[in-house]
This record gives C-alpha cells, structure tokens and sequence, in this order.
C-alpha cells in the first residue's frame, strides 16, 4: 500500500490524522479527527463531532469551531447527509453547504458524498466504520464514504469511485484513496452469517479476509476496501491505509463496539481548496 500511512497532526491542542499522497498535490484541506482537544466530557470527552452523540449541543459546536480552523475550513462550508450503512451518494454542490451544521440536511440514507465543487467541505461520522477518501487531482473533484461492513458488502467505495467518474470524468487510475481509521481485524469479531456473506461478497479473498477465531470470525474490512478499490481501477500504489485500529486505542479515537453505543463520533472531512 501506497505511503507510510496517515501521518499524526497536532495544532491548537487537537490531534488529528492527514493523508501524505493528499496534503502533497495541494488540491485540498482535509483530515480524521481524534477524539483529543475538544470541550466535551464524559463518555464523549472531548472532540466529539456527532451531534446524536449524549452531549450538548452547544459542545459539538465549539469542538467543530476548533477542528475547522485548523483545517482552514469554515463551519458554514460544511455538508453533512443522514448515514444509514448503505450504497446511495450524492452529488453536492454550494447550495448544498451548512446543511446538517447551520440548518436540517435533506441528503438522507446517503453514505457517499462527492464534488467537484471548491470551498464545499463533505463531512461523514465514525466510530469504528471505516472512513474512504477520494481525490481525483486530474478532474479536481473529491469523494468521501461512510463504509461500516454493511456498507463494505454494498460496496460504497466502488460505487463512490462509479459516481466520481460517471459525474466528473473520474479517471480511476489515476484517483488517490485514502482507507482511515476504523475497527481492525483484531477487534471486528463477527458470527458465520455474517462471514458468509464476505466471502460471497469477495470470492477468491476469504482466506485473507476472514479468520477463524474460537468458534467467531474476525473480518478485515481494511483489505475488504482496498480490494473492491483496486477491482474499481483504483492502482494499489495510490491506496493509503491508515492502519490504526480504532477500538484498540482508546486514548485517541471513539469506538461505537468498544464502548457498548456509549461514546462519541469522529469526523472525515475534506474540502478542495
């Protein structure tokens, strides 16, 4: 895989995560949010991003007031849609911006979101479901995904890659991925339903992807995206895999699985500059 991974940044008391491939073309502002630097407290303590989390209202601003000025971003840029951890994306333009953040969005059901819009920030929520992000740097438009294992199997990446092309002229080889922080391998433990389903999903890949575990399954739902990526045209050279699990570190990422529901939201956010 392409790079050394997600590469740690710190500024104004928060920690966040930012792609090398990305940040060097310049084309865009972007970044995976930790859970440090923030003013919530509890189980949300501190840079809970996910207004359904249980926090006020008035903290999950502040926290996004501070994540969007290190990443020179301004709040009313910003887009979020309604996740349901399926395979609908949405083309977003400028009339689009604030929705979720200063007004009600109307991009419901939706886990891919794309532009080729600049000054447009899109905006997904984690907390172990595994953040991809796009950056076509020839037709200069972005894509952003929400890809849990449900959306794994609906193959929202590919179907983000699919979209970016068909709307902008995407070139998939010659696009930039980034696969974020999520649960890993280690931690996504999964009954033989659902491994069924992956290696129906992803025949030839089983003996990569699943493993075998006292009784359980553990399913890698990193290499899951890459390779419907790669299988999309997306060349393996320019997938950057994060490789942090998120239920395993729990001094820096929230993680829904972990935490029993009892936790906060992280954001992927990426904007053209």
């Amino acid at each position: 895989m392409a790079d050394t991974g997600f590469i740690q940044q710190k500024a104004n008391g928060l920690v966040f995560f930012t792609i090398p491939s990305f940040t060097s073309t310049r084309l865009v502002k972007h970044g995976f949010s930790s859970r440090l630097g923030g003013v919530s407290t509890g189980e949300c303590s501190s840079l809970n991003l996910g207004f359904k989390r249980k926090d006020l209202p008035e903290n999950v601003r502040q926290n996004f007031d501070k994540y969007c000025k290190v990443l020179e971003i301004e709040t009313g840029q910003m887009v979020f849609a309604t996740q349901a951890h399926k395979d609908k994306v949405a083309v977003i333009d400028e009339k689009d911006r604030g929705k979720g953040f200063l007004r009600a969005t109307d991009i419901f059901e939706t886990d891919g979101l794309i532009t080729d819009r600049p000054g447009v920030a899109l905006v997904t929520f984690h907390a172990d479901c595994v953040p991809l992000f796009f950056l076509d740097p020839k037709s200069k438009a972005i894509g952003l995904a929400h890809a849990g294992w449900r959306g794994t199997l609906a193959r929202i990446g590919a179907k983000t890659i699919a979209a970016m092309k068909d709307k902008f002229g995407t070139d998939p080889g010659a696009c930039l991925a980034g696969i974020g922080p999520s649960i890993g391998q280690c931690c996504f433990e999964v009954d033989e339903p659902v491994a069924n389903e992956f290696r129906a999903a992803f025949p030839g890949h089983a003996d990569r992807l699943i493993e075998p575990k006292e009784g359980k399954f553990h399913i890698d739902l990193w290499l899951a995206n890459q390779i419907q990526l790669i299988e999309a045209g997306v060349r393996e050279e320019n997938i950057t895999t994060a490789g942090m699990c998120t239920a395993c570190n729990k001094d820096i990422f929230f993680s829904h699985r972990r935490d029993q529901g009892r936790t906060g939201s992280l954001a992927a956010i990426i904007m053209l500059a």
